[in-house]
């Protein structure tokens, strides 16, 4: 064992697990665990550490001596440059095997309460170009693979579209082609970027916060629709129309054509006009004969097809007979609330975000459903006597919250209200145990189903169903 940079290198270590944010573990001779970023489960490597804390270290892999059986070829020439995809190099049935595992170890050694069986995890049908959502960013100042630096003689063109590079806020990974959304999106990357070189227009400077072209997004949907939204740092009416003009001749199926003039630091959208330029400002996503009416700005599940079967997991763990009041919390655009409320005699929905609950109510008034009520509030302040009297005692609360999970007070509020039944649909089985615990005195969990939306990644939504003790 020797030492370099005061970090430690590790010979001949077994690879035997893959654990939270997509690492895999390993074990260093002192009993350590040690954290990688870039091998599989069963591998043998040598490695190097970054971080030596308490409990664990933090490394890379120097050098393979044995491959895994669960190691496949990545299929994009990015892989390991770009952060987006992080277990591509483990082959789909091992990658469902570990988001199964993670969802069962959170729900027992966070939560710390009986469960029942866990279903098997869904796997994803698509296993590449499942995403109806994609952010790429302009750069003057692309990010260099170790490959390009040694051959430093093609340096001039510094200009990029793509991704962030993790670490490095102010460079962009330029993508050849991203294996995440289908057709055409590589092509409209592709067609802007090489437009935007041939016509000298300056691709935005993060550092020193100049330049003209600055992000675009794609939205596709299952119905055929297509969004694009072009973000400008500043306004240059000549260059705009150009380049709009070209997208709109190339790729004459764009639904909707849009475009942001951003001046201010960061490229968050949400508090910015969006300009219509052609088309209409919105495309259509089906789900079962409903329509939901999409805009640059709106939430929606970025793998469709899944999150059908998401969906269709919570309504069965609802076990709806059409008499029942169901609350739906963090509605969104009211997508839960409106394929639920066939099977229920009403659905209140709930969200924080007013732009989302417009939406809300212009896609139920669009499906003809007249048994739903959406309402804005944050979620903690709503559920006060007076709304409950007005809209009623619920049946049933479905809950979909972000990340975080819920708010100690909405937990608060759930058992006040005391429903017979809460299925609770969550992207963060952690932060759902956290919130089971505290619910376990008064309900029993009696159904899980773990569902792969994101597949490549370690990302994993988990849906339970919560019954009155």
């Amino acid at each position: 064992m020797g030492r370099k940079n005061k970090n430690l290198i590790f010979e001949n270590i077994e690879v035997i697990d893959a654990g939270a944010k997509g690492k895999s573990v390993a074990k260093a001779p002192d009993g350590r665990v040690i954290f990688l970023s870039d091998a599989v489960p069963g591998d043998v490597v040598d490695v190097q550490t970054t971080k030596k804390r308490t409990a664990y270290y933090e490394g890379f892999v120097t050098k393979i001596h044995k491959e895994s059986e669960k190691r496949t070829a990545p299929v994009c020439e990015h892989f390991g440059y770009c952060g987006g995809c992080k277990w591509q190099n483990m082959s789909y049935e091992h990658q469902l095997f570990y988001k199964q595992q993670e969802v069962e170890n959170n729900l027992k050694r966070l939560g710390k309460i009986e469960l029942p069986e866990i279903q098997p995890i869904l796997g994803s049908e698509k296993i590449y170009f499942y995403r109806n959502k994609m952010e790429f960013s302009f750069s003057d100042t692309r990010w260099l693979t170790p490959e390009e630096i040694k051959d430093s003689e093609n340096l001039d063109n510094r200009n990029g579209l793509g991704f962030h590079i993790s670490g490095a806020w102010d460079k962009i990974l330029d993508v050849k082609k991203c294996h995440l959304q289908a057709d055409p999106s590589n092509a409209i990357r592709l067609a802007v970027k090489q437009f935007a070189l041939e016509h000298e227009m300056p691709f935005y400077s993060p550092r020193n916060q100049s330049g003209l072209l600055r992000s675009m997004m794609i939205r596709t949907a299952s119905t055929g629709e297509l969004m694009v939204v072009i973000q400008f740092f500043s306004e240059n009416k000549t260059k705009r129309e150009l380049l709009l003009d070209f997208l709109s001749e190339k790729i004459p199926q764009i639904t909707s054509l849009q475009y942001i003039i951003n001046g201010k630091a960061n490229d968050s959208i949400y508090d910015q006009e969006i300009i219509c330029y052609k088309g209409r400002d919105y495309i259509f996503e089906e789900m079962e004969g409903l329509r939901f009416k999409i805009n640059a700005k709106s939430f929606y599940q970025t793998n469709s097809e899944q999150a059908y079967e998401l969906y269709k997991v919570t309504r069965n763990f609802a076990g709806l007979t059409g008499n029942e009041l169901v609350y739906d919390l963090y509605t969104g655009t009211g997508t839960i609330a409106q394929f639920v409320a066939k099977k229920a005699k009403k659905v209140v929905g709930v969200e924080a975000v007013p732009e989302a609950i417009e939406d809300a109510k212009a896609n139920a008034r669009n499906n003809n459903i007249a048994n739903v009520d959406f309402f804005v509030g944050d979620m903690k302040n709503v559920f006060n006597e007076t709304f409950i009297a007005e809209n009623g005692t619920p049946d049933l609360i479905i809950t979909d919250p972000p990340r975080d999970g819920m708010h100690k007070d909405v937990v608060q509020q759930i058992l006040n209200i005391a429903p017979p039944k809460v299925v609770y649909v969550s992207c963060n089985s952690a932060t759902q145990a956290r919130d089971l615990a505290l619910m376990d005195a008064m309900y029993k969990v009696t159904k899980v189903q773990p569902v792969d939306m994101f597949p490549q990644t370690h990302h994993v939504e988990n849906v339970v169903l919560l019954e009155k003790r």
